[in-house]
């Protein structure tokens, strides 16, 4: 019977080890013996106070010494399992380690089995119920702290019962044998019972351990993310670094160039050299669009675009953009159509005049037959401004990245015809900056429409600005001072400032503008925003009002689209002109500038 015992056992531990991955069964003792602790001061008490109340003449000694052995086997365990714990558990002696806690918890399974050998002989019919209570009291309290591993626990209670069942045996009693038989069922049911417990324990490990190994994928994941962040955000920067400086150096001929063309124009010119040069000017012109249009993505990046909001009529927008773009549909065979209108709207219209430029240009652009219709409906106080075309339509999952900048469709080759890829990007830009809804409609070969939803005016429209850029230019009678580090721009600012009447010097630094300005004071200083040594052209303007008065007129004038610049160059106070100017524009700066100052 020892023997199949032993079989039986070793079979339970090679399943259980079996069972249990390496790391589990760690946990699973690391369980077992931090219950050990808590067991010791009711074990001691416990055989203390048997000993008290089971003592007679003829089991003293016996019982003595078994509440001895009890006491030292529990006290000998609380020491091993602090131990173990205090060294810290390694899975490749998890194995060797419920061996050892088996061999514990044999000698106290049997230690208390013995109990009945010391006690049944000698004590009254009370003290036989009580050690019978107390045996099957320990055996149930085992079950919850040795549960975690299961052999350590079959071990404990199968020794238990062999000493009490073969005690109740011995007997003779046909009482105490129905108990021994009672005693078989009891342990099985226990160890039934702890067989689920265990499994229990080792599922809440396994997804303890699932558990974290997900939170170590997800922290991983989450660096990752953060790594592909810091990425994304410094290319975004690199990518912003280069267009601010490629578009600033781009900017300085063709600045210069529409000011040369402009005073080539002046001149006397035969009929073969005006046609090439309005074929100049006009590449002159596509050149200025392009940056033109990497400035406006710019300054919304940057935040410096501020709406001038006022009550506006929409019609004569919708007649000049029309008067622009028109000639582009025709070329292309399209038909332009634009519904006419009364409605007064209140917003900018110099920025709405700018998205709708974008959105009609983009329904141009990608049209090849059919037309555009520009058209508005009005329903309440609001009203929805739409550009509908026969383009090539858009895929649904495309109607977020189209509004993305530098995204296109159907221009993997990058046909400067189509654009740059930032029309809607500035279109989306401008609306969220007036704080307008941009949405869009589209089915694939079919065509789009873009809807722009405007307030209404909420009071009458006095006037409306009128456009006169074709007004003839008078001749200027002031002494004006340019400061700028590119030579070739400091040359042609020269000749078209001196055409239009004006004295002007040209110098490229601070201190040639300081030593020009004692020697000739100028009327009005127009300066370049990013001078060399990192010096500004607002800068240049402090140290001159410093010198000659605050109240010496200026003009700065910026290739710079780099977001910080913007911001930068609009904190100075100091009228603004972005690069390349047109030669009117500059004019009508000036002018504005000077009569601003003479008030």
């Amino acid at each position: 019977m020892e023997r199949a015992i032993v079989v039986w056992l070793a079979e339970i531990v090679r399943k259980f080890l079996r069972l249990s991955e390496g790391r589990i069964l760690v946990e699973q003792l690391r369980l077992l013996l931090g219950n050990v602790g808590s067991s010791v001061v009711p074990a001691v008490l416990l055989a203390l106070v048997l000993v008290w109340a089971l003592s007679n003449d003829s089991n003293a000694f016996g019982l003595r010494g078994w509440c001895a052995v009890v006491i030292l086997s529990k006290l000998y365990s609380a020491y091993h399992a602090r131990r173990v714990l205090a060294a810290g558990l390694a899975i490749e002696q998890a194995p060797r380690l419920v061996l050892v806690l088996m061999v514990l918890n044999l000698v106290g399974g049997a230690a208390w089995g013995a109990l009945a050998w010391v006690t049944l002989d000698t004590t009254s019919v009370v003290g036989s119920i009580l050690v019978n209570s107390v045996l099957a009291g320990v055996a149930g309290s085992s079950m919850s702290m040795l549960s975690p591993v299961l052999p350590v626990f079959v071990v404990f209670i199968v020794f238990e019962f062999i000493a009490t069942a073969s005690k109740f045996w011995q007997m003779g009693d046909p009482a105490y044998t129905a108990l021994a038989l009672t005693l078989v069922l009891y342990l099985v049911s226990l160890i039934l019972q702890a067989r689920n417990s265990a499994i229990a324990v080792r599922a809440a490990i396994d997804v303890r351990f699932e558990n974290m190994e997900l939170l170590a994928r997800l922290r991983e994941e989450s660096i990752k993310v953060q790594h592909a962040h810091r990425e994304a955000v410094t290319a975004n920067l690199a990518k912003s670094r280069f267009l601010a400086a490629a578009s600033h150096d781009l900017r300085q001929p063709v600045h210069a160039l529409g000011l040369f063309l402009e005073v080539l124009a002046r001149g006397e010119l035969t009929e073969i050299q005006r046609g090439v040069l309005g074929n100049a000017r006009s590449a002159s012109e596509a050149s200025a669009g392009m940056l033109s249009t990497l400035l406006d993505f710019s300054r919304i990046e940057a935040g410096v675009v501020d709406a001038q909001v006022r009550p506006f009529h929409l019609q004569p927008l919708l007649h000049k953009i029309e008067n622009e773009l028109a000639p582009q549909a025709n070329a292309k065979g399209l038909v332009y159509r634009t519904r006419d209108t009364h409605v007064a709207l209140q917003s900018d219209p110099a920025l709405v005049e700018l998205i709708l430029r974008n959105l009609v240009s983009n329904a141009i652009r990608y049209s090849e037959r059919g037309g555009v219709l520009v058209a508005c409906r009005t329903r309440g106080n609001q009203t929805r401004l739409e550009v509908w075309d026969t383009g090539i339509g858009i895929d649904p999952l495309q109607h977020e990245e189209i509004f993305r900048e530098f995204h296109q469709l159907g221009n993997s080759e990058r046909d400067r015809n189509k654009g740059l890829g930032l029309g809607l990007a500035i279109a989306d830009g401008l609306a969220r900056t007036l704080g307008h809804e941009l949405s869009l409609s589209s089915r694939p070969g079919r065509g789009s429409v873009f809807r722009l939803i405007l307030p209404n005016a909420r009071v009458p429209v006095i006037r409306d600005e009128r456009e006169n850029d074709h007004a003839p230019l008078q001749k200027l009678d002031v002494r004006v001072l340019v400061i700028d580090d590119d030579e070739v721009v400091r040359a042609g600012m020269l000749q078209l400032i001196q055409d239009w009447g004006c004295r002007c010097e040209a110098v490229e630094s601070i201190e040639d503008a300081l030593a020009s300005a004692r020697v000739n004071p100028p009327d009005i200083v127009i300066s370049d925003f990013r001078l060399r040594n990192q010096r500004t052209g607002a800068q240049a303007i402090d140290a001159l009002r410093t010198e000659f008065g605050v109240n010496l007129p200026a003009l700065l004038i910026t290739g710079d689209t780099a977001p910080e610049r913007l911001r930068d160059a609009r904190a100075s106070g100091i009228p603004l002109l972005h690069k390349p100017v047109a030669p009117s524009q500059l004019y009508g700066r000036l002018v504005s500038v000077l009569t601003d100052m003479d008030r």
